[in-house]
């Protein structure tokens, strides 16, 4: 029985009751204070214009929530159980005015025998939820350096719940409270079927199977049927189990269809269904999907980098080359979260060529959904374990017990997605530390070390050892963020902190526009990395819905407050070699957005044309958790931003791209993720962009599978480097490419527009035929509906190039007229 219809109110700590019927509010379960407290008109929408400071007094009310219900009293041989996937996070139950526990981790499940303390009428549940400040009050303060203002005041480090609600570089201070996951009541017969793992031995088709049995009532024999079937519906494996003597089987699959990443292969699902039969009479069942593949971290020696260590991830035998993104909250109210959200953001990522996800450790341990959706996509997920960028009490007893446990449940709700390709210890925890030893000349060892190395490794080991641990992110090699072995966070560029090329930090923090220049990234020579990027702006129709009238203005309050990074200015020193600095609103959109874009294609080429030496580049960020200016590609209202477009193109299957040498002579390289080798036919021409072609030729090549190779280079001479010339690159096998020799800045591109021609395919689908007499730099198609999907934008034309575009919406009919189309580098 689902417990979906509650209702709340609030008082002050320790002043609330469940009594009374004066000024309780609806609200679900699942469900949301802060949003249920917008319905009721309590609060305005914490998102809209400079709302968020008229919010900060719901983290400091004590929150009661409340529901009735009706339920059968158990019969001989049975149990009912309330169970809670999550309550967020001091929480206090009562049932029938009496109180049956507490909860204390936001990140496990709860589950209460009430099997004697029903009554035949309605039932009374009630929860109190007690403000974190007054759990908190008397803790100590465990604080790196520059984060002590943050956890002085959160103390979010000392308790597990959602860090990243007191606010981050990238999100508000909204920290939520209430029933986050389903509530329900269960009703149990003689046994229950406590867990399922399946575990994928080989990919030759051996699995196994195990259970975990709790016989609460049991007074017959005790079996299992354990049954596999292939996607067309055929069942290849099958077994039944005397559970008095086994809790498990290993099974051969014929012909097994082994689950792969997206380039690589197809996605096929397998379904196993388990069955508990007390006495011949099935009490208790389980159904999931499953896929067949094998999944190991290669930390091998680099042979022809002498000193350095792979860190690549081989999937069914195959190193692969990560290409993703870091996650975070899709929602700063993740309890409100849908479906059709998570499929909308991960449906993007696919789109987009990605074939892994990092869930980063400031947010929360997703769904069952999103992970169900990377099975189904192709999508390998990094899975952090929800602890960011500070330290822990390692030394508390009652702290290491409740993550012990948290980790334990987190491990065997999410092992048997073929998606999960790691666990990850915390981000950033360990390189901090070393960091503030840096700055500070001292050698202080990590607070939080023990967690990670011992307590949740040792959980993974145990639970899932087929599935590699990190400690940590980053991690590895004789420093955290060595370039040497493990993976990398690059903080060169935009934060300016050197790069560590080996077993020390050398250099001093340089925030120039020299010193966070996005081409700083040629000198990262890592082996994974894990995290980089650079901050853009949402669409300006993203913005528009969410500020209104005269607070929509560039340097104003409501705008200001969506840069949470500090100082409000940062960005100007990217933009200031690339596009120059804005002087409207609308240009520090487009010019911040174009940003990105370049020092992302710029970043992910460097690092796929140093395959195999550097296997991954996840970037920083995927989504947004608010309407802000943050690192994102894709803005909370699931708008694309310019850099989604860059990445989507750099990260395809085949990659073709140009590397600049030093003596002005330029190379170029072709990536190939698939695991064929390619015969390649491509044409190369350097052009005027004011003048048309100077010279063309075609090159005919071979590439190998899985690799990278240099298949052509041009002198400085030929090229007459100047800064009207553009260097360009067509194939039928990889989106096309150019290389420009001065900032885009500095270029001069003819002020003109594309032209335009639409067609409507059907009442939701357009296509659009983009053409110019020019070249165009940044040409951008734009519908006001946020949920519009296009097969390419914000792309360069070449002068009489044709391009065709499809563009569609789900949600609304397109006509013609709701296309509009321009050019994303406007000068003033």
């Amino acid at each position: 029985m689902q417990l979906a219809q509650w209702e709340m109110k609030d008082f002050a700590p320790g002043e609330g009751s469940a009594e009374g019927s004066e000024g309780w509010i609806p609200v679900t379960a699942p469900g949301d204070t802060y949003l249920a407290l917008h319905a009721a008109g309590r609060i305005p929408h914490p998102f809209a214009d400079d709302n968020e400071k008229a919010c900060t007094w719901v983290e400091g009310r004590e929150w009661w929530w409340r529901t009735t219900f009706e339920a059968a009293n158990p019969a001989d041989g049975e149990r009912l159980r309330l169970v809670f996937e999550g309550l967020d996070t001091f929480a206090a139950v009562w049932l029938n005015g009496a109180r049956i526990g507490t909860t204390d981790n936001m990140f496990r499940a709860y589950e209460f025998d009430v099997s004697s303390l029903l009554r035949d009428r309605a039932n009374t549940l009630a929860i109190c939820f007690t403000p974190p400040s007054v759990i908190t009050k008397d803790m100590p303060v465990k604080a790196f350096p520059a984060s002590g203002a943050q956890i002085a005041e959160s103390k979010r480090n000392m308790i597990r719940k959602a860090q990243f609600g007191w606010g981050w570089d990238w999100g508000p201070k909204l920290p939520t409270v209430g029933i986050w996951k389903p509530a329900r009541l269960v009703r149990d017969r003689a046994a229950v079927l406590r867990d399922v793992q399946f575990t994928t031995l080989d990919i030759d088709g051996h699995v196994r199977v195990a259970l975990e049995i709790d016989a609460f009532a049991a007074k017959s024999p005790l079996a299992a049927e354990i049954s596999i079937t292939n996607p067309e519906g055929k069942t290849v494996a099958q077994c039944t189990l005397d559970l008095s003597r086994e809790r498990g089987a290993d099974l051969r699959i014929a012909d097994p269809q082994l689950w792969w990443i997206i380039e690589l292969g197809e996605q096929p699902l397998y379904t196993l269904a388990v069955k508990v039969l007390h006495g011949g009479t099935e009490v208790d069942n389980r159904t999931l999907k499953v896929g067949l593949r094998t999944i190991a971290l290669d930390m091998g020696p680099d042979p022809d980098e002498p000193g350095t260590e792979f860190f690549r991830f081989i999937l069914n035998g195959v190193p692969i080359f990560a290409k993703g993104v870091n996650w975070i909250p899709a929602s700063s109210f993740v309890a409100a979260l849908t479906e059709d959200d998570y499929a909308k953001l991960l449906e993007a990522a696919a789109d987009a060529n990605m074939n892994m996800i990092r869930v980063w450790g400031g947010g929360i341990y997703e769904p069952d959904i999103f992970h169900a959706l990377c099975d189904e996509l192709g999508l390998l997920v990094w899975q952090d374990f929800m602890f960011a960028c500070a330290r822990y009490p390692e030394d508390d007893p009652a702290f290491v017990e409740s993550v012990r446990e948290e980790a334990a449940y987190q491990i065997r709700r999410l092992r048997n997605h073929p998606s999960t390709a790691l666990w990850c210890g915390n981000n950033e925890g360990q390189i901090i530390q070393e960091l503030v030893n840096w700055m500070t000349n001292t050698v202080e060892p990590y607070e939080g070390e023990k967690l990670f190395d011992t307590v949740i490794a040792g959980v993974a080991r145990d639970l899932d050892p087929h599935t590699p641990y990190w400690p940590g992110s980053p991690y590895g090699g004789p420093l955290a963020n060595s370039m040497k072995a493990g993976d990398v966070h690059d903080w060169t560029v935009w934060h300016g902190i050197p790069p560590i090329p080996d077993d020390k930090i050398v250099g001093s923090v340089d925030r120039s526009p020299a010193g966070v220049a996005y081409t700083r990234y040629a000198e990262d020579m890592g082996r994974f990395i894990s995290e980089y990027g650079l901050q853009a702006s949402p669409a300006l129709s993203t913005l528009s819905r969410w500020i209104e009238g005269d607070g929509l203005t560039w340097n104003g309050d409501a705008f200001l407050n969506r840069v949470k990074d500090n100082p409000k200015n940062k960005v100007e020193g990217m933009l200031i070699p690339v596009t120059g600095l804005p002087e409207t609103l609308e240009q520090y959109v487009d010019f911040t957005q174009l940003t990105q874009g370049e020092g992302l294609k710029f970043a992910i080429e460097h690092f796929r044309r140093r395959k195999p030496h550097c296997s991954g580049s996840l970037i920083w960020q995927h989504n947004d958790c608010w309407p802000g200016i943050s690192w994102s590609i894709v803005d909370y209202d699931s708008v694309g931003k310019a850099g989604f477009y860059f990445v989507k193109r750099a990260y395809a299957p085949v990659m073709a791209s140009f590397k600049a040498l030093d003596d002005g002579s330029v190379e170029l390289w072709i990536t190939n993720d698939t695991l064929a080798s390619l015969s390649i036919a491509c044409d190369l021409t350097l052009a005027s962009v004011t003048g048309g072609a100077i010279w063309s030729e075609s090159l005919d090549t071979k590439v190998g599978a899985n690799g990278s190779v240099r298949v052509w280079s041009v002198s400085a001479e030929r090229l007459g480097a100047a800064p009207d010339r553009v260097l360009s690159v067509r194939s039928e096998d990889f989106p096309s490419n150019r290389h420009f020799f001065v900032a885009i800045k500095d270029i001069p591109f003819v002020d003109a527009a594309p032209r335009m021609r639409v067609e409507r395919l059907d009442a939701y689908t357009l296509q659009a035929t983009v053409t110019a007499a020019d070249y165009l730099y940044g040409v951008r198609l734009e519908a006001a509906h946020p949920a519009t999907h296009y097969s390419d934008n914000c792309f360069d034309l070449m002068g009489g190039e044709l391009r065709m575009i499809v563009v569609r919406n789900d949600q609304i009919e397109l006509s013609p007229d709701d296309l509009s189309v321009r050019t994303l580098l406007r000068h003033a």
